[in-house]
């Protein structure tokens, strides 16, 4: 045996040893709630900010396209450099990345709240999501190293889910009640003294897991690739809205990402230690998790951020008004989401995730029928329905992700599967912002309310990028059950941990 080989197998037994030591010291639960934390800052600052684009485009005099970039510059560094950022806490130690994601998130925070332009209010948000970069592979890999017991790691792991996904359900209510009381900065500036008592916790409750022993260098080819790649395409479906589909600068564009994801996909084939390892997509539960994940939060941004603008734009309702009437996707995750980590404990995740996936699918075409007027004591339980299903769906998704993979890859899969949940949001605003606004032309979306002509040809935009949602959810779903049925009839192909 070699001494590197040597080294890793002690590396592997440190991990599998420490957490009883954990459970002794009483500071599992504690790292729960601070890794929890972390991720519910990072995901709810993508989400709240939906119900304040009104708001924020009357004050900065920012344009249909500025408004999209002020979520999406946010989420696409987020999701660009999530899986570097799993690489940097496996390396550097997670519990440091954790912390450091923290104060770059505080950072950027204190920026957007400050901004005076929207030029400088969409690069304060990049900075931003630098930090959820490092501190979202960083919280689920030790939630992982915390619990080794697999009912108790599905609990936790539901737990964290919970967290995520309900800051994300919850963003339009909490954001439409700090925009109608301290007006839009507020939703940055009161990360400030949130994240000073997280990082106070981290020091108290959370502890640091052994360090992934480095074999090769950082891939730092396939980290700038990956980052070209996902911007240039975002890039181009956002700008076609205001310069044209057939614009040189949206082709070329357009182009670029796709040469460059394709070098990026034949770079990470052939580099020693790749940021990317693609055969863990030839697992069908790893694949049907991470794909399943990319479609829901694409589908999922629709009742989110487009539900909101149609509350304002189309009804005239204020923000927190907004917020409320869409609360019902918040409750409705609340409840389903802790009995679903419960369902993966003692059925596994195969029927928890397609069943979820179902049922978003269903509660989508249902909202097919929204119209100008419609009142919300009408399709409140429609909204209700599509929290359920991703409230059921989502823990599934990241235990077997994590699970379906051999334990020393289980961080990168961890941050594969929040980059692709992040790049299905980053192309869920574009995609469905670009179908909503698209018979729109000039209006100036960022006012009060539309006119009665305008408020029916959002709504048209708006029931085509619903019917888009759904029916890539309908497709996602039945490519879900297949994958599982190829795994559970071929036993050949098993890897350890999924029941």
């Amino acid at each position: 045996m070699t001494v590197n080989s040597a080294m890793v197998q002690d590396e592997m037994m440190q991990q599998r040893e420490a957490p009883p030591i954990i459970v002794a010291s009483g500071n599992r639960w504690g790292g729960l709630a601070v890794a929890s934390m972390g991720i519910f800052l990072a995901v709810l600052s993508g989400s709240l900010v939906s119900v304040a684009l009104p708001t924020i485009g009357r004050t900065l005099h920012s344009s249909a396209t500025g408004l999209e970039w002020t979520i999406d510059a946010y989420i696409l560094v987020y999701a660009s450099l999530m899986i570097a950022g799993g690489v940097i806490g496996d390396r550097w130690g997670r519990r440091n990345a954790f912390a450091l994601g923290f104060v770059i998130f505080g950072i950027g925070s204190l920026a957007a709240g400050l901004a005076p332009t929207s030029g400088l209010l969409i690069a304060a948000r990049a900075m931003q999501g630098i930090g959820p970069a490092l501190l979202t592979p960083a919280s689920v890999n030790i939630v992982r190293w915390l619990f080794d017991d697999p009912r108790e790691r599905a609990t936790a792991l539901g737990l964290w889910s919970l967290a995520s996904g309900l800051a994300m359900a919850s963003g339009p209510l909490i954001g439409g009640l700090i925009v109608d009381s301290v007006g839009w900065r507020g939703i940055f500036l009161l990360n400030i003294p949130i994240i000073i008592i997280c990082l106070i916790a981290v020091k108290i409750f959370m502890p640091q897991p052994p360090r992934v022993l480095a074999e090769h260098r950082f891939d730092v080819v396939g980290a700038i690739l990956s980052v070209i790649a996902v911007g240039a395409v975002t890039f181009a479906i956002i700008e076609g809205q205001s310069l044209g589909w057939g614009s040189p600068v949206v082709i070329g564009s357009a182009l670029l990402g796709v040469l460059v994801m394709l070098g990026f996909l034949w770079w990470e084939r052939r580099v020693p230690g790749p940021l990317i390892q693609l055969n863990l997509f030839r697992s069908p539960p790893f694949a049907a998790a991470t794909l399943s994940g990319m479609a829901l939060f694409f589908s999922f941004i629709g009742a989110i951020v487009y539900f909101s603008a149609y509350f304002q734009q189309v009804q005239g309702l204020s923000a927190l008004r907004a917020g409320i009437n869409v609360s019902a996707l918040g409750i409705a995750f609340a409840i389903t989401a802790p009995l679903s980590g419960y369902l993966v404990g003692r059925i596994g995740p195969r029927w928890p995730l397609v069943g979820g996936m179902a049922l978003t699918t269903v509660a989508m075409f249902m909202l097919l029928r929204l119209e100008v007027d419609t009142p919300i004591s009408a399709i409140w339980w429609n909204f209700a329905l599509v929290g359920a299903g991703f409230g059921i769906s989502l823990t599934p998704m990241t235990t077997t992700a994590l699970a379906s993979v051999p334990a020393e890859r289980a961080g990168m899969a961890g941050a594969i599967l929040n980059a692709l949940r992040q790049f299905g949001q980053v192309l869920g605003v574009a995609v469905l912002g670009a179908i909503t606004y698209s018979h729109l032309g000039n209006v100036n979306v960022a006012g009060p309310r539309l006119n009665r002509a305008d408020q029916f040809l959002f709504m048209r935009g708006l029931n085509s990028a619903l019917f888009v949602s759904a029916m890539t959810l309908a497709v996602m779903t039945l490519v879900a059950w297949i994958l599982f049925w190829r795994y559970a009839h071929r036993p050949h192909e098993s890897l350890p941990g999924i029941d």
